[in-house]
């Protein structure tokens, strides 16, 4: 395939985005936001917030278009979490959410500055190119209408690359033969995932699970004896990266070089200062 971008401009772009819109799940903004629809349960609100424009879906849906949970895991709390809230009234508190968070992260003079709608305008024309056909969270979540501030449309542009990457990336680890908590686990051993306890308690994994499938990328020769990526491992990865790129390279080639160089630049400046307020945990990721 041609292009007319530099080596994995789309990806930078990506990792600029991406993160930003990531913060809502660990905002004390969806927490009370969700806690005032009647939602107890950390694990079942943050399920809602991303599974909600699919519909009032169930456990084996979000297995599907999510990958690395465990079943088990989202069938104690799908489809029950639809009786706490309807996806539209999920869908609403999770836009609030999304408003008081970057309002909060970002500061008033940002979210309301030039750079925010400059930001919003190039994120939305890159989503113009993005596919349907097999993205079921991209094509979910792009049926929603497009917020009128610039912020939120951003984060909600966002939203749309951030799935239809994830989408394609899916596609890729599936292509590549790793199961759902082997791709975390080989994604940890490159020391720029989650960490295995945030996986554990986020994803419904015991830690039994865990060793379990590192001895099976051990027997396949991906990781050594201390859980490092072999040779193989670290082309594996690559290799999924690579054509997770692939993918994904249709809204990034749509907005041109000069686009993408100016919303990763945009992107970044938006992120640096919402991880200097706090944005993630500290030991959010790495190797454990």
């Amino acid at each position: 395939m041609t292009t007319s971008l530099p080596p994995r401009a789309g990806r930078r772009c990506h990792n600029a985005l991406n993160p930003l819109h990531s913060t809502l799940y660990f905002s004390p903004d969806l927490d009370r936001e969700f806690a005032a629809l009647g939602f107890q349960d950390p694990s079942a609100m943050r399920l809602a917030a991303r599974s909600a424009a699919l519909g009032a879906v169930g456990a084996g849906t979000v297995a599907a278009t999510f990958y690395n949970y465990n079943a088990d895991f989202l069938t104690r709390h799908l489809p029950a979490v639809w009786e706490t809230a309807a996806p539209a009234a999920v869908l609403d508190a999770r836009l609030r959410a999304a408003d008081a968070t970057l309002r909060r992260l970002l500061g008033e003079e940002a979210v309301a500055s030039p750079e925010m709608a400059e930001a919003a305008e190039l994120a939305l024309r890159a989503t113009e190119a993005c596919t349907r056909h097999a993205r079921p969270l991209y094509s979910a979540n792009a049926d929603l209408p497009v917020p009128h501030e610039p912020h939120l449309k951003y984060w909600y542009a966002a939203t749309l690359l951030r799935e239809h990457r994830g989408d394609g990336h899916l596609a890729a680890l599936l292509t590549a033969g790793l199961d759902p908590l082997e791709a975390v686990v080989s994604h940890t051993a490159t020391g720029k995932g989650m960490n295995p306890r945030w996986v554990l308690s986020s994803r419904g994994w015991r830690r039994a699970d865990w060793d379990a499938a590192r001895e099976r990328l051990r027997e396949r020769g991906l990781i050594d004896a201390e859980s490092e990526l072999t040779e193989a491992g670290t082309g594996l990865r690559e290799s999924v990266e690579a054509e997770t790129d692939r993918l994904d390279a249709a809204p990034y080639e749509h907005l041109g070089a000069a686009g993408v160089e100016r919303l990763t630049e945009l992107g970044r400046g938006f992120l640096v200062t919402a991880v200097g307020a706090g944005a993630f945990p500290a030991d959010l990721t790495g190797k454990g």
